[in-house]
């Protein structure tokens, strides 16, 4: 069995992993990724493409090394400098970035007003963009408990999302991630977690997150919340291994850099480190637009997930 510090490692790299390997098959039709690489384990899937190098991750990871940096550096949930490091990285014109949160991060507006005012505005704040960028968050809260955990999830997530059915989704995962973190059954505990989502979006989470829910049966497109998130626990439920619940993910087709992300996170939680084939993780690197030219490595990623985890364990290791 995984070690506590091998899920926490699994959650932050294997998102960055599933971000990845997503990328070059973004908006794509269903099945691109089995149909280029038919074989699991012949490798050659870090293929690039899209305009993104082999291994190279996308927006999803750069906020969450972001959002998991300033955790880092402040000890705590510091909001205003989470937002302050976002609008800095979108002002550096990163490759890609969502319109929803470009417009955020762009607008001007105090960190604490401008999702909510562009939420009034467009009335479309339901997007996976939130939800992205929680591994880091996720591993950094677990063990604060359920409570804690969901209203960090939910705070950060309204940053840049007005609308609450992001910030129950982020919720989801970053209670899903604590019970894999702590070995425990990530879906059977979905009830309780459910149990736990605000009354307004209980029901339709309630609906995507269970067992006869399948993709075909989205109702949006996977670029928004519910779906998103449906997705990867349906891949992480249909399948038995980190690779096969990602090749499950991308093939899906649609936004598969997030959903492969998301996927990536919770099947890290779950299976550990040691389970993501190296071959991937030996060329995933993360620009950081605005930073320098900072680019982070495997190495530096697993590093960030120590030290997310030695924040909230007394500064051990």
């Amino acid at each position: 069995m995984p070690s506590h510090i091998d899920r926490a490692l699994g959650a932050v790299l294997g998102s960055a992993v599933g971000d990845a390997l997503g990328a070059p098959f973004e908006f794509g039709p269903e099945g691109a990724f089995s149909a280029r690489f038919p074989d699991p384990g012949a490798g050659g899937e870090m293929c690039g493409g899209g305009g993104w190098d082999p291994g190279e991750a996308t927006d999803d990871t750069q906020m969450a090394v972001l959002l998991g940096e300033s955790l880092v550096e402040r000890g705590d949930l510091d909001l205003p400098d989470v937002f302050a490091r976002f609008r800095r990285w979108a002002a550096a014109d990163p490759k890609d970035i969502g319109l929803q949160t470009e417009a955020v991060l762009t607008s001007g507006d105090p960190w604490d007003l401008a999702a909510a005012l562009h939420f009034q505005t467009s009335q479309r704040a339901a997007g996976n963009g939130a939800l992205m960028r929680a591994s880091t968050s996720a591993v950094h809260f677990a063990a604060a408990g359920r409570e804690t955990t969901m209203d960090a999830a939910r705070r950060i997530a309204a940053l840049t999302h007005g609308d609450r059915a992001a910030w129950e989704g982020t919720a989801v995962f970053h209670e899903l991630v604590r019970g894999a973190l702590n070995g425990g059954d990530l879906l059977a505990a979905l009830p309780d977690t459910l149990a736990a989502v605000h009354p307004d979006h209980r029901e339709r989470y309630a609906t995507v997150l269970a067992a006869d829910w399948h993709p075909d049966l989205a109702t949006e497109f996977n670029g928004a919340v519910w779906p998103c998130l449906a997705s990867a626990v349906w891949a992480l439920r249909t399948t038995t291994s980190y690779e096969t619940a990602v090749r499950a993910a991308i093939d899906l087709g649609g936004d598969t850099d997030t959903v492969a992300a998301v996927t990536g996170g919770l099947a890290g939680a779950v299976y550990g480190v040691g389970a993501i084939p190296e071959r991937w993780v030996s060329v995933l690197h993360v620009p950081l637009p605005g930073f320098g030219g900072r680019v982070l490595r495997a190495a530096e990623l697993a590093g960030l997930a120590r030290r997310l985890l030695g924040r909230e364990r007394g500064g051990a290791t």
